[in-house]
């Protein structure tokens, strides 16, 4: 699953997820609607980690919290891959454009310093 530079690729994760879920025959399970839920219930399961944290102990959790935010963050990583691919929605490309819109909708001279969003200035 190794690319070029010891990385893997968004297409390799992709291609070893539709094995690990054809193996064991849940293909039938991933429907949209499904792998949106299951993507939310496994963001929560990564807030659950940041509950109760100050913003300093946020930044730099304890090893044993910040394998737990690894792990829950793989998950929310794999199920969007799953999703994007039911919907063939290329991500990269998605994510390409959405910064653009980010971009055209917070213009630097308007909200430098600020967390308003767009509709708000």
């Amino acid at each position: 699953m190794k690319s070029a530079g010891n990385k893997t690729s968004i297409d390799a994760l992709r291609d070893a997820l539709r094995r690990f879920a054809a193996d064991r025959d849940w293909e039938r399970f991933h429907s949209p609607k499904n792998l949106a839920m299951a993507l939310s219930v496994e963001a929560a399961e990564l807030l659950e980690h940041f509950q109760w944290m100050s913003e300093a102990e946020s930044r730099t959790p304890d090893p044993a919290k910040r394998s737990g935010i690894r792990e829950e963050l793989a998950d929310v990583f794999l199920y969007l891959i799953l999703l994007a691919d039911k919907l063939d929605i290329d991500l990269l490309a998605a994510a390409v454009d959405k910064i653009a819109l980010n971009e055209a909708h917070y213009p630097v001279e308007k909200v430098r310093g600020s967390s308003k969003k767009y509709t708000e200035y």
